[in-house]
């Protein structure tokens, strides 16, 4: 996916999840914060961080904190990138469906996706089909090269985790897919030390038959795409 009219700024202060205050060209500009997570290691007084204009005259503010600099490394803090890098991906996966935002259960997983399953065609039978469910988690937390999700505590990410593994129990494929917004990663774990529920959740999820994927991203200033696989250590 790729952003338009991308500007830069300093960044002041967050009065609250919702907004920061920035310094762009010698005057202070509030602007809105596209990720409602705390990101207290990203936003930093004085960190480089990337605005994208937007087309909206009505809007209260002109423009939304897309990325930042963070030690040389560019990290996208697009909470809506994910889902939508996560489908540009999808569909060149080879998916003869994939659908976003599908009800399952009590929850609205991220996509829903169905492929006829190779080989059937000889057999002279109706091809079997491929169904998937699959959930995508923004990651932005980085230490020494290791990513870890969430950066606070999440039911509601801990809901779908238990959504995937009842429809994995049901006979569909699951997966849930963490999308690293940002390069130099080693590996992926999940954030024991802040949640520890939704780490013993992943686990499970993993011992179920859940797939757990983790990718980072070629991230820049004015796009953002999914990368390379990295090692998920649970």
């Amino acid at each position: 996916m790729e952003y338009q009219n991308v500007y830069t700024a300093r960044f002041v202060e967050r009065p609250n999840r919702f907004i920061a205050l920035v310094e762009m060209d010698g005057s202070i500009e509030t602007c809105h914060v596209k990720n409602t997570g705390r990101c207290r290691e990203l936003l930093i007084p004085g960190a480089r961080v990337y605005l994208e204009k937007s087309g909206n005259l009505k809007r209260k503010t002109a423009y939304d904190l897309v990325g930042v600099d963070k030690n040389g490394i560019y990290v996208n803090m697009d909470s809506q990138a994910p889902n939508k890098v996560a489908h540009e991906w999808l569909l060149q996966q080879g998916w003869d469906l994939v659908k976003p935002e599908c009800k399952y259960g009590n929850s609205r997983l991220d996509f829903y996706m169905e492929k006829a399953a190779v080989g059937t065609a000889q057999t002279g039978e109706p091809p079997a089909i491929r169904r998937a469910f699959m959930e995508v988690k923004g990651v932005t937390l980085e230490e020494n090269g290791i990513a870890r999700f969430p950066d606070a505590p999440t039911q509601r990410g801990i809901k779908h985790i238990e959504e995937l593994v009842k429809a994995h129990s049901q006979g569909y494929e699951a997966y849930i897919l963490f999308v690293i917004q940002m390069k130099g990663i080693r590996w992926f774990e999940p954030n024991d030390a802040t949640h520890p529920a939704f780490g013993e959740a992943l686990r499970r999820a993993h011992r179920a038959g859940v797939q757990v994927l983790a990718y980072d991203c070629l991230a820049r200033p004015g796009s953002i795409e999914l990368d390379r696989e990295v090692p998920v250590r649970l």
